[in-house]
């Protein structure tokens, strides 16, 4: 199932992403598609704010993985930007599997990389329009977490 939507602001993009946030359980995965700047980080930002995530989140582009825990024991937030990855094997290398039973996992530029990693993971591609502030969104996911995001 598919839900679009669009967001008139990056306060938008990141609510957005903290409804989708509290929709979430230990074990999920969300791929994040977007071109350059189009708010993949934000959106992740607002998965943050749901799960009351333990400091700043900002893009791991040079660190590539970084955890964030989560203040009130929720689950905590694995965060992994694969912009410089290019193989299967190096994304295996960081072992994201082992975290996933008490982690969500969001991948920013993972579409291709991550496919064979989880099962049924959230597909959200987030697009520029005409408008420099708006954003459309599109959220591929099971109609269980769809029916809760309108």
């Amino acid at each position: 199932m598919v839900f679009k939507t669009i967001t008139k602001s990056n306060l938008d993009t990141k609510e957005l992403g903290a409804k989708l946030g509290k929709l979430l359980k230990a074990g999920d995965a969300v791929l994040l598609d977007g071109e350059l700047g189009a708010g993949k980080t934000t959106f992740t930002q607002g998965i943050a704010s749901s799960l009351n995530i333990k400091g700043e989140v900002t893009s791991p582009t040079f660190v590539i993985a970084r955890e964030h825990k989560s203040l009130d024991g929720k689950a905590n937030l694995v965060h992994v930007d694969a912009y410089r990855l290019s193989t299967l094997a190096e994304i295996s290398q960081l072992d994201l599997t082992s975290d996933l039973e008490e982690s969500i996992l969001v991948v920013e530029w993972g579409k291709d990389l991550v496919n064979d990693l989880v099962e049924n993971p959230i597909r959200v591609k987030i697009s520029h329009t005409e408008n420099d502030n708006e954003r459309e969104i599109e959220i591929n996911a099971k109609q269980e977490i769809l029916g809760n995001l309108k």
